[in-house]
């Protein structure tokens, strides 16, 4: 599949952006597993203008992760306009809009999912930011701001004419936040919208190969978003593809080929901020293996407690041998 005339793949497994986890390191081990599309953490749009250098690190690419998006979001059009074009200057293939974050710091202000309370607002910022760059532009939303407000059909329609390329879709309003399940019926109404011709792609407790299946089968978008399912588990990409090209289910990685990847996980975390920074980045994602280990509690909190590396590849030798592959231990969800 091509958006804008940019190849994304077939059936395009993408990962979708989350503040402080969608960082090169981490979009690197997600490539190296079958991510076909990768999305950048958001990046504040009034930081970039001020020239924050935390804001301004997270534009970052290389050249391995193409296609890569970059993801802003901000309520001033002014301040989201020349961020766009700040980010046009690193290279990206495209420039998302952030229309759906959900957390209060954010929508409370009238940034991310708080544009669904102004749909002539989001509609002219992203009219203007189109107009702005060269590159192409593409948008990430929810269903709308409430249950009482599924106003996605409408969206999809406004955004469209004014020049976006492709639209992620997230099956939840903001105030459900990451509660319930994805509702997945209003994205597959946008996609059966004759009017629709840009590609829609779908987000929303994709967490197996057989959801992402349905998510094409059933509902028939154009790519599928995992968010929150790759967090200690990057590999996903690859099952889902397996799945897709077999029929079959691969196992998860085996406790030792865990411990190689998070080990180089750490290793690029590590190398990407600073050693205790690096580590406490880390524990979201070590938070999430393991799973379904027997009397793992007390290798877990040392694991998640270690102050230096050495302490933790110390807890991680401990983990091997007490749960090794001689006796064929294969963590299961």
């Amino acid at each position: 599949m091509k958006v804008a005339g940019i190849e994304v793949g077939d059936r395009p497994l993408i990962l979708a952006p989350m503040e402080d986890v969608t960082n090169p390191p981490f979009r690197k081990f997600c490539k190296k597993y079958g991510a076909d599309w990768l999305y950048s953490e958001f990046v504040s749009a009034d930081a970039l203008v001020r020239s924050v250098n935390k804001s301004l690190k997270k534009l970052t690419i290389d050249e391995t992760e193409r296609p890569v998006t970059i993801q802003i979001y901000g309520r001033f059009i002014d301040s989201m306009v020349e961020a766009a074009k700040i980010v046009e200057e690193v290279r990206p293939d495209f420039i998302d809009i952030n229309f759906g974050c959900p957390v209060k710091r954010v929508a409370q202000k009238g940034a991310g999912a708080g544009m669904l309370k102004d749909i002539p607002l989001m509609v002219e910022m992203t009219r203007q930011i189109v107009q702005a760059v060269k590159i192409p532009v593409t948008a990430k939303t929810r269903l709308g701001w409430d249950c009482e407000h599924i106003i996605i059909e409408d969206i999809a329609e406004r955004l469209q004419d004014v020049g976006i390329q492709a639209l992620a879709i997230h099956g939840r309003t903001r105030s459900q936040m990451y509660s319930g399940e994805a509702d997945w019926e209003p994205i597959a109404r946008v996609k059966n919208n004759p009017r629709i011709k840009i590609p829609i792609l779908g987000n929303g407790d994709i967490t197996s190969p057989e959801k992402a299946k349905e998510a094409f089968e059933r509902y028939g978008v154009d790519g599928v978003m995992i968010g929150r399912a790759t967090i200690g588990h990057p590999w996903i990409f690859k099952q889902i593809r397996h799945y897709f090209e077999t029929g079959e289910l691969l196992p998860d990685l085996s406790v030792k080929e865990q411990i190689e990847v998070i080990k180089e996980q750490i290793l690029l975390s590590v190398e990407w901020i600073d050693e205790v920074r690096g580590l406490l980045h880390m524990r979201r994602h070590m938070a999430s293996m393991f799973k379904g280990l027997p009397h793992f509690r007390d290798l877990r909190i040392r694991m998640l407690q270690a102050p230096t590396i050495d302490v933790l590849w110390e807890v991680f030798d401990e983990i091997e041998k007490r749960y090794s592959d001689d006796y064929n231990l294969i963590i299961s969800d």
